[in-house]
């Protein structure tokens, strides 16, 4: 259909190496958009690039520290440089450290925010001049269950990831008037390299997840995909501010 259709789009994944954003990536490449793989490990990079190349579009991978705003701006720059535009954002790059509250360090906490929030706005401030010259855009910043959610070993993600759900709101009605939508994707326990570790870390979880999910099973990369097209696509133009979870059920348990 027209409306998802994403030919001559341009897109940039962060963390889009891998996981939730590779999954993403795929789906946006399917729609046709043009896909910039960016993040800190560079071959694994290289090697996405090349996987959503043999889906026929143009592909790049591009070195970034989303933490550093100096190399955010040399990463939309160079993607700019290299693509021709700009039409999509996804935020994707991200990190947890598990630990009671009382245990961690500053510095920790720091990392974890400096990473899932601050790179968020960073990538999100730098790009939209380069949205708003060709005439509008689409932004989705990845939150999670801890956006709504609170549990006692995620503390600094759970303030990064609530505050992902507020700065959407924020830039949402910033951008309105740039044709800019901005929106987030607040996704449930998704079987990732973040949450196999989890999964070592905190006793029971494995369980707890399949009994709470009426979808019974943890959600997987491809699950992102539609979401992925539908929010970056014209289907969604009226779409802004929204936090849509994808969780199989998981947050209307209550």
């Amino acid at each position: 259909m027209s409306m998802f259709d994403l030919k001559g789009c341009v897109a940039i994944v962060t963390g889009g190496n891998g996981g939730i954003g590779l999954g993403m990536a795929r789906g946006l490449a399917t729609a046709g958009a043009d896909i910039v793989v960016a993040g800190r490990q560079a071959a694994k990079s290289e090697a996405a690039a090349a996987e959503l190349a043999r889906l026929g579009v143009r592909t790049a991978a591009i070195e970034v520290n989303v933490a550093d705003e100096a190399s955010v701006r040399s990463m939309i720059d160079q993607a700019v440089a290299r693509m021709g535009r700009l039409d999509i954002l996804i935020n994707n790059a991200g990190i947890n450290i598990r630990k009671r509250p009382e245990e961690y360090k500053m510095s920790e906490w720091r990392e974890v925010l400096s990473i899932n929030l601050d790179g968020a706005f960073y990538c999100s401030h730098a790009a939209q001049p380069a949205m708003k010259a060709t005439g509008g855009g689409k932004i989705i910043n990845i939150g999670s269950m801890m956006s709504i959610f609170g549990a006692p070993f995620a503390t600094p993600y759970a303030a990064s990831k609530g505050g992902i759900v507020q700065m959407t709101k924020a830039l949402a009605t910033a951008w309105a008037v740039d044709n800019i939508q901005v929106n987030a994707v607040l996704p449930g326990w998704i079987d990732t390299e973040l949450t196999q570790k989890a999964r070592e870390q905190v006793d029971g979880l494995h369980n707890n997840v399949l009994r709470r999910t009426p979808a019974g099973r943890w959600g997987e990369p491809t699950d992102f995909a539609g979401i992925a097209v539908f929010l970056s696509s014209k289907a969604s133009d009226f779409v802004t501010g929204a936090a849509v979870a994808v969780d199989g059920g998981f947050s209307i348990q209550g």
